[in-house]
């Protein structure tokens, strides 16, 4: 073996040892603590998921239903049920009034 092949297995076995470390400290540290990223809350909803069912909205004090299994809180319909919020598609057809 030459110099040179030494030297190349030497700098793989380096690169191989400081990705690893790198992948190593990714995984020890909180994705959504304090200082990490989280997603956007949902307005609706406060990020909680449920918001008042309409049987709880209209009825003389009793609740239940099959939407709410009789909790009074259903799915949020803006971020379907996951707390967090997501972009709305929007579609915008424009066109012109001049004529050409």
């Amino acid at each position: 073996m030459g110099p040179l092949v030494v030297v190349s297995q030497l700098a793989t076995g380096l690169g191989v040892l400081a990705g690893a470390m790198l992948v190593k400290s990714a995984m020890e540290q909180p994705m959504a603590g304090p200082g990490g990223w989280q997603p956007p809350r949902c307005a609706t909803c406060n990020g909680t998921g449920r918001v008042a069912c309409l049987c709880s909205r209209w009825s003389d004090g009793d609740v239940g239903c099959r939407t709410c299994a009789g909790s009074g809180r259903m799915a949020c319909s803006s971020c379907g049920g996951s707390g967090t919020g997501r972009p709305s598609p929007v579609q915008i057809n424009l066109r012109s009034n001049r004529r050409p």
